[in-house]
């Protein structure tokens, strides 16, 4: 008996419900979610390769925008495949070492995506504020130390979440009230005390939210006070102009965890399927919209795209 309580059991895989009470709206639900996967694939994929051909894109700002393109890829792709068979297939059943390896790159991923957004705000800030230093500053070597931090970084703080979950022992049966493998979600099952669980994870989102947004606020502050400082109007439309494509990114990227983050605390008592698909949405939304945002403000990358069509058409 007392071996039994202090050795770690695992069910051999969990399985997915899907979006708990619209189990019978999955196929109908399943169509805007395909379609806005797909639209990620071909708009990141798209933005990708044109940074890639284009030798005048390989600066910090296309740089960036690219590592950002590519963690959108990572992120819809490590949960939507899955997703999509749950609703079409009813394949519920997720190994249990998948649904970590799942958890790690969506939170990791995550915590990379909003690490970029602060680099593109510090890209801006040398560009608006310190405009004659821009190519000392940013050089290809301090773009690969930013990428390589904002890796390791979320490597760090997510590599603990797959052991410590590995150790419990999870008594409450293997289903899983959610369409992918969330850190919380597979905490709900587990026996014994999973408070430094609850702390950690709370600890990480909140550190990382609330850190990076704060330097990206600073940041628009200096760039704000270095705008109004332009003396012609058409610089300081010119100036602002170029932050508008990162602003609707921030916009895309944050807005949804903090609606998710002010329901969980005053709609507690809402369907739990209100919960989840704000947690879907937030997947879905930036990689899907971010490419749009920035083909329609960055007129580098509009042009490429109108001459690509030209050339179908032709």
């Amino acid at each position: 008996m007392s071996t039994s309580n202090t050795t770690s059991t695992h069910p051999a895989a969990f399985l997915l419900v899907g979006i708990p009470g619209l189990e019978h709206l999955h196929i109908w639900i399943s169509i805007p979610f395909c379609l806005a996967y797909t639209l990620a694939l071909l708009g990141n994929c798209t933005l990708l390769c044109i940074i890639w051909a284009d030798v005048a894109l390989h600066e910090p700002m296309y740089l960036f925008l690219a590592m950002l393109a590519t963690i959108d890829l990572v992120l819809s792709s490590t949960t939507l495949p899955k997703m999509l068979a749950i609703f079409w297939f009813r394949d519920q059943e997720i190994n249990f070492y998948a649904c970590l390896v799942q958890m790690f790159f969506l939170h990791s991923f995550s915590i990379m995506e909003s690490a970029v957004l602060l680099a593109m705000a510090f890209d801006r800030y040398v560009a608006i504020c310190k405009p004659l230093y821009y190519t000392t500053i940013l050089t290809g070597a301090l773009i690969n130390k930013i990428g390589m931090a904002a890796v390791a970084r979320a490597v760090i703080l997510m590599t603990p979440l797959p052991f410590l979950l590995r150790r419990f022992h999870y008594c409450r049966g293997p289903v899983i009230a959610h369409c992918y493998c969330e850190h919380m979600a597979v905490v709900r099952l587990a026996c014994g005390d999973t408070r430094f669980n609850n702390i950690y994870g709370i600890a990480v989102a909140m550190f990382i939210v609330v850190l990076d947004l704060l330097f990206v606020i600073l940041s628009y502050i200096f760039i704000l006070r270095a705008v109004l400082q332009l003396s012609s109007h058409e610089a300081r439309y010119k100036a602002s102009g170029t932050c508008v494509s990162h602003i609707g990114a921030i916009l895309s990227t944050y807005t949804p965890v903090v609606i998710s983050s002010v329901m969980h605390r005053v709609a507690r008592r809402a369907a739990p399927h209100v919960h989840i698909l704000l947690a879907i949405f937030y997947l879905l939304f930036p990689p899907m919209i971010n490419p749009i945002i920035y083909g329609v403000k960055t007129k580098q990358i509009r042009d490429h795209v109108l001459s690509l069509f030209q050339r179908k058409i032709v």
